[in-house]
């Protein structure tokens, strides 16, 4: 974080990590403009691939980053401090799935099998898994989970139902090969005839699900350093406003339809809590976090 000294002396330069995506446009071109904060934007493909450096080395300002990863970063006292804005949000009855040419999978035969994620710690395969053991009764630790990195956070270790993959495979290919049962492949589910949703009609049952629980899932939010809420409340309320007004300027949904994206610590607040708990439940976080513990004075506010 820096602060020009120059004529404008109050407006502080905000290194930034945030993946393109159409409703950040506007704010990225600077067409959402402030009187106080410039940020300069990391130049990167994906946003995941820059997590680690996030929390292990506060190389970011500000930006977004995965919910889960910022749970385990508050566990371990990551100087970080959460906004009530939602970056990214999706379902994930769909993320997981099975090559039916080696016959029909449900999640009541997933016992003794070998599932594959990226990492175990991974937001998506905490949605899932939640799911998994909380809808259809999957008991988790009865699973061999194949992985593929560690955690965001060094601090972390996988629960003993974890197993690397070896050095050189990739997930995809081990499901296609059959030498995993199962896979998490979320946005990345290639279009292949052979693999099929391990939950049937997952789109239908991801609504009946969020009417269920009157949340969506959240992918990524987005957060702050600790010192900057400390030093200049004033610009994390301009960051707020600005990704509000980027927001904004796209097309809006149609009237009616689900909000991916809400911001606001109540309209955020069932699904952390639902998150918090799975992730609480798998061992990804050593405690249950209440969700007002995720903001401080400055961002709890925010939205109100």
């Amino acid at each position: 974080m820096a602060i020009a000294t120059a004529a404008r002396q109050d407006v502080v330069k905000l290194h930034t990590l945030l993946q393109d995506k159409p409703w950040n446009m506007p704010l990225k071109r600077g067409e959402i403009q402030s009187s106080i904060v410039q940020f300069d934007f990391d130049d990167v493909e994906e946003a995941s691939d820059h997590f680690k450096p996030m929390v292990r080395e506060l190389a970011y300002d500000c930006g977004e980053l995965a919910i889960v990863t910022y749970l385990q970063a508050r566990a371990y006292n990551k100087a970080l401090v959460l906004l009530p804005f939602v970056v990214t949000g999706n379902f994930h009855h769909k993320s997981i799935a099975y090559n039916a040419e080696k016959g029909e999978l449900t999640p009541a035969d997933l016992a003794g099998r070998r599932v594959g994620v990226r990492t175990y710690s991974q937001t998506t395969g905490v949605w899932v898994r939640g799911i998994l053991q909380n809808e259809y009764g999957v008991e988790l630790d009865r699973v061999t989970w194949i992985t593929f990195d560690d955690s965001h956070l060094a601090e972390y270790s996988d629960p003993p139902n974890c197993q690397r993959a070896p050095e050189g495979k990739k997930l995809v290919d081990m499901l296609l090969n059959g030498e995993i049962d199962a896979a998490l492949l979320g946005s990345n589910m290639p279009k292949d005839p052979r693999l099929k949703t391990l939950i049937p009609d997952a789109d239908a049952a991801a609504l009946a699900w969020s009417k269920k629980y009157g949340a969506t899932p959240i992918n990524h939010m987005y957060v702050v350093k600790q010192s900057l809420c400390q030093a200049r409340p004033d610009v994390v309320r301009e960051i707020y406003r600005m990704l509000l007004a980027s927001r904004a300027a796209r097309p809006q949904p149609a009237a009616g339809s689900l909000n991916m994206t809400p911001s606001g610590v109540e309209a955020n607040r069932r699904p952390l809590e639902l998150v918090i708990d799975y992730a609480f439940q798998q061992k990804v976080i050593p405690r249950k976090f209440t969700v007002d513990e995720l903001f401080d004075d400055t961002t709890r506010v925010l939205g109100v």
